[in-house]
């Protein structure tokens, strides 16, 4: 053995947790020689200190997330990740042996044993595994216009609806509820209301939300809102003492990224907003693996990335460890990626001038090493090869070390369709979530509203009408009496002047006699 070999197995030693209180990745390799004796541990302590694990495709992440999730269900530490493709269900079946398990083994000088983990299956759609949910308010507006694709003003209205709903004691909790209240909010009496204290929602803006809001439901996916929203501390279970692997099976919406990686910053959301704060501890209550994490972080708005980098920065102090998985570090924003304090990283290809650039800032993100040209090491790794530095119990970086990684223990891939269907079906979760719920929420206030509202506008239409009627019956009658008093008025006059004329025409024509012909005076 040579001074550097000596010199690479002290440093490991030296650097890296003991076994025991800590995971076991492999161990290290210096100018392609395996050392069984510089073992590469991840300590458990520091697992709430987040993490990386990145790599070209093909390059053996999954195969990571499978034994970082084998070994700390071992150690008590219950799990949750992405089932992507469908090929982690295999984590509840022990593995065999096979010759390239056999010779990693001899590599590592350790020992294979077979083992399954007990393991939760979730699904978004309910078609594979228990039904997850969560209300639309639980979802919050930030996060649901990240789902919706909502602009920066869609996103404002979206932020004045729930504003509404929270000051007006309305609950919403499905899709439905949503609806609702932004045709409500839109139009009519509920336009009116909000105009001022709020502001007017136009109708082009509404059309648009709703119509996106439609395409989630014609997408078979509005059964991931409404009740009976998914508990987080179902999470937490443990088995014969083994923590808990629960896997959301993503297999049937993998074409929707954006929002199985928006329920899952959701989920994180609400353990940061419900957990206690616990401190440093010996070991992570839970760890949440974020795959496709590049997904997450696309296209989002900066009110949602400032969410993420909350959540992230102060989530460990609950005991919730996060590790991210994507295809290079360059994926995650500098914020969040400032965070994570262990990496694993797989094989990076440099094929084209963004490959190059990525792999200079990857390159950047790592200590200096004597042992290593990281640019060439991060090129050249095989499958089931990484480039690792992780947090030691002090919490400070160990020394850069690529590394042959433990095999998983359980079967590398997915249960038959038989062995699925009975793990799924036997599970009391799924029982707990299988039926949907409807408490009065904002959809029935606002229907029962909207129905008294229009009640009472039609009782007022009718009374004004009624009153209507009334007046132009009395006007009419009270244009008949007028009529009928001149009428009377003007006979009575002509019968007087009649008479008058009856009297004096008497005596006039008598006097006219006189003084035509003689009469009494002219005797």
């Amino acid at each position: 053995m040579s001074d550097l070999s000596s010199k690479f197995i002290d440093k490991i030693k030296s650097s890296y947790a003991p076994a025991g209180s800590s995971i076991y990745l492999g161990a290290g390799i210096l100018e392609g020689q395996v050392y069984s004796d510089a073992e590469v541990n991840l300590s458990l302590k520091m697992m709430n200190r987040h993490g990386l694990i990145a790599g070209a495709t093909g390059t053996g992440k999954t195969r990571t997330l499978q034994l970082l999730a084998e070994q700390l269900s071992d150690a008590g530490v219950p799990v949750f990740m992405l089932d992507v493709k469908g090929d982690l269900s295999g984590l509840h079946q022990a593995g065999a042996v096979n010759p390239k398990i056999e010779e990693r083994s001899q590599q590592l000088n350790k020992s294979f044993n077979a083992s399954g983990f007990p393991v939760e299956i979730y699904s978004l759609s309910g078609k594979n595994g228990a039904q997850m949910r969560a209300t639309v308010l639980e979802f919050g507006p930030t996060l649901l216009s990240k789902i919706l694709d909502l602009n920066d003003t869609q996103a404002g209205v979206m932020a004045v609806i729930f504003k509404y709903a929270d000051d007006n004691k309305l609950p919403v909790i499905d899709l439905n509820d949503l609806k609702k209240l932004l045709s409500y909010l839109s139009d009519g009496a509920g336009a009116k209301e909000i105009k001022e204290s709020y502001g007017a929602i136009s109708s082009a803006t509404s059309g648009t939300i709703l119509r996106k809001i439609v395409a989630i439901e014609q997408q078979g996916l509005g059964g991931m809102f409404g009740e009976k929203s998914f508990d987080v501390e179902d999470l937490f279970e443990r088995i014969d003492g083994k923590g808990t692997i629960s896997l959301l099976n993503i297999a049937d919406v993998q074409n929707q990224p954006v929002l199985y990686s928006t329920f899952l910053l959701s989920l994180l959301a609400e353990l940061f907003n419900t957990m206690p704060e616990v401190g440093d501890l010996d070991k992570p209550k839970l760890v949440f693996f974020f795959d496709e994490a590049h997904l997450l972080f696309k296209n989002s708005s900066k009110a949602f990335l400032e969410q993420i980098e909350t959540i992230i920065r102060l989530i460990r102090s609950k005991g919730i460890g996060v590790f991210f998985c994507t295809q290079a570090p360059t994926d995650v924003p500098e914020s969040v990626l400032g965070q994570l304090g262990n990496r694993i990283q797989h094989a990076l290809r440099a094929f084209t001038p963004n490959d190059v650039d990525a792999l200079k800032k990857t390159v950047n993100t790592y200590p200096n090493s004597e042992f290593y040209e990281i640019d060439k090491v991060l090129t050249s790794l095989g499958t089931g090869q990484a480039l690792i530095t992780v947090l030691n119990e002090k919490g400070i970086p160990t020394e850069v070390s690529a590394t042959m990684l433990t095999p998983p223990r359980a079967v590398m891939g997915p249960l038959t369709v038989d062995e699925f269907d009975q793990l799924v079906h036997a599970s009391p979760r799924f029982a707990k979530y299988k039926d949907t719920l409807d408490p009065e929420s904002a959809y029935d206030i606002l229907t029962k509203r909207i129905n008294e509202q229009t009640l009472e506008a039609e009782q007022q239409k009718a009374q004004i009408e009624t009153q209507k009627q009334e007046q132009q019956a009395s006007k009419e009658k009270g244009g008949k009496s007028l009529i009928e008093e001149v009428m009377g008025a003007t006979i009575t006059r002509q019968i007087g002047k009649e008479i008058v004329r009856g009297i004096f025409g008497m005596l006039t024509g008598k006097k006219t006699r006189t003084k035509s012909g003689g009469g009494l005076f002219g005797l």
